[in-house]
């Protein structure tokens, strides 16, 4: 279910994935189960490469 919802959108918080989850399915949970549930399969935050700015 977790694995799912992070195909439709990889730029969910794990609050909002919570109450997605809260609302969809019912399920309690909370935002610390759901970033180590995230953990657990591999899913890390990433930052983007910061890059030079280019001027002219």
């Amino acid at each position: 279910m977790l694995r799912r919802t992070l195909c439709t959108n990889r730029q969910l918080s794990a609050e909002s994935i919570a109450k997605d989850l809260q609302t969809s399915c019912g399920l309690q949970i909370s935002t610390t189960t759901v970033c180590r549930e995230l953990h657990g399969i591999c899913f890390h935050g990433e930052a983007a490469a910061s890059k030079p700015s280019i001027t002219k």
